[in-house]
């Protein structure tokens, strides 16, 4: 599959001898495919001497001059062609290969056991999958790793409200995870309200890491499994299937065991009877990576978090999809592994995302003031079968989608207001409104009697016996023809919302053609049901990259 753009470069490299000059795709179609604003950058060059020697050429595009700025038209053929190389493809269009040989780990979601999957991690998850589908749609073999708190203050808050409470041995999944954040709360409250709670807490926290208490291990071992079992519940909900999961627990003993060698050798050091890296030799700030009880802190987990994950996989690069409240927090943890474990050098980095909050007064909780990751789905589910009629399964692919595309649309590093009313619309930019234009191009190809295939593939009309192509058919072509290079750009950037701005603008022009033109009967039926079909088979494909199921009718 051609790279215009990359063309495009070529052409002025060899008419300007300028190398790597700027080419974007052109801010309307009105105006092309692409421009260049080489001439404004360098004024000396003459733009219409450079686009004549240009169009002198046998091209697969055309340059037009405005202004300062050289605009480049691809021609209708090359156009059309396209729609053919849609049809070839089909759920395999748009992919590349200029990742081929390349070994990516993403490590994201991050629940902790013994506390709720919350809104959080919803948009955590959703994030990691579909970064992880942009890079395998760009030829990178893809390791999707979960690294889970399975140990730590936080279970042993949870299993003092346990002692408070009393296990109850319940054998619903949902009702297991509804325990564990009451008992959760429970532990937690005191350990804040009462002293005596916070050293029985302190006691259960050293006793679940040398597991000395037969009883307590027992409740342990049995809640996390709980945790871990609603927690592939809500992977298998939102498509998530990861290769491998890491747990605090098996990183704890290997982490120390380093960052006591690393002692040795005076990369870490002694402060107060704690074992630190001095971040702040580097511009950073100082992390305690052994605790003065000789507890591994979360830095010193890391370390064996990092050994397992390099000698296991040893990706090219290691992507970490956490929240900005740990991005100081990392840029220590990534300068300490370069001197500890040298190999991982260059090839660690984080890749922050913004908090998640609701608008006032739109959603309610079971948990107050935690808004859970399955209660989302739920109410958008619930809302959108009071909306519309539809059964469950279509319900919870809409919903899914739904909630999955608010929170894609929006800039990783931005903060989302979750708006529910907003993200279930069938209007707008909204998961459901490109659902429901796929939906549309399916029933359109379903009505037509022209026949889409023969023998032999697509039977494309020859372009001389086209009447001449409308404003809004070329508007979608021009928009089809981008796909694969915003596929590249919205994975190199680590920005899913390119690709959903890009599939909102081909729905939205899709949608304009659809009102104003007549597709079943017209003198152009042959072309417009094969533009509908390459417009559902792109929105398909790139909704399937941000992780969300088009349904075939709604």
């Amino acid at each position: 599959m051609s790279n215009y753009k990359d063309q495009i470069v070529r052409v002025l490299e060899k008419a300007t001898g300028i190398k790597n000059s700027e080419v974007d795709f052109a801010s309307d179609s009105q105006f092309g495919d692409y421009s260049s604003n080489i001439c404004l950058r360098n004024k000396d060059l003459d733009p219409q001497k450079i686009a004549n020697e240009i169009n002198g050429k046998d091209l697969q595009f055309s340059a037009k001059v405005v202004g300062k700025f050289i605009n480049f038209w691809l021609k209708k053929d090359i156009l059309i062609n396209n729609l053919i190389q849609i049809d070839e493809g089909k759920e395999d269009y748009g992919k590349g290969d200029s990742l081929k040989g390349k070994k990516i780990m993403f490590e994201f979601a991050h629940p902790n056991t013994h506390k709720a999957f919350h809104i959080g991690h919803l948009r955590n998850i959703t994030t990691g999958e579909t970064l992880s589908r942009l890079h395998e749609a760009i030829g990178a073999k893809v390791i999707r790793a979960n690294y889970q708190g399975d140990v730590g203050l936080h279970i042993a808050k949870a299993i003092y409200g346990i002692e408070i409470e009393g296990f109850e041995d319940l054998k619903d999944i949902k009702k297991r995870a509804e325990y564990l954040g009451k008992v959760y709360a429970k532990g937690a409250t005191a350990y804040e309200e009462d002293e005596e709670a916070k050293k029985r807490v302190g006691e259960i926290n050293l006793k679940i890491y040398d597991k000395s208490d037969s009883d307590i291990n027992k409740i342990y071992e049995e809640t996390r499994k709980w945790s871990l079992d609603y927690f592939d519940e809500i992977y298998k909900r939102v498509y998530t299937k990861f290769n491998r999961f890491y747990f605090e627990s098996e990183c704890a003993e290997s982490g120390k065991l380093i960052a006591l060698e690393s002692l040795k050798n005076g990369i870490l050091e002694k402060s107060d009877g704690a074992v630190i890296f001095k971040g702040s030799k580097y511009g950073l700030h100082d992390r305690v990576f052994i605790s003065g009880k000789g507890v591994p802190t979360y830095e010193g987990k890391d370390l064996g978090l990092a050994k397992l994950q390099f000698s296991e996989y040893d990706p090219d690069l290691l992507v970490h999809t956490v929240g900005p409240e740990q991005t100081e927090y990392f840029k220590v943890i990534i300068k300490a592994l370069e001197f500890i474990l040298p190999e991982t050098k260059g090839r660690e980095i984080h890749i922050p995302y913004g908090w998640v909050k609701l608008k006032e007064g739109k959603m309610s909780s079971r948990t107050g003031n935690v808004i859970l990751g399955e209660d989302i789905l739920d109410q958008a589910k619930e809302k959108i079968l009071e909306s519309y009629k539809i059964n469950s399964e279509i319900a919870e692919k809409i919903a899914v989608g739904a909630v999955k595309y608010s929170f894609l649309k929006t800039g990783l590093a931005q903060e989302i207001a979750f708006d529910l009313k907003e993200s279930i619309s069938l209007e707008g930019n909204s998961g459901p409104y490109l659902q429901y234009t796929v939906a549309r191009c399916n029933s359109v190809i379903q009505k037509t009697t022209y026949k889409v295939r023969n023998p032999k593939g697509l039977r494309v009309p020859n372009l001389q016996d086209l009447p001449e192509l409308t404003g809004k058919e070329l508007s979608v072509l021009r928009k089809l023809s981008q796909f694969q290079e915003i596929i590249t750009i919205a994975a190199k950037s680590y920005s899913p919302n390119i690709l959903c701005e890009y599939l909102y603008s081909l729905a939205s022009k899709y949608n304009t053609f659809y009102t104003k033109h007549k597709i079943i009967g017209s003198e152009n039926e042959s072309f417009r049901v094969l533009l509908t079909q390459g417009t559902g088979q792109v929105l398909k494909n790139g909704l399937k990259l941000l992780g969300i199921e088009a349904p075939e009718r709604m």
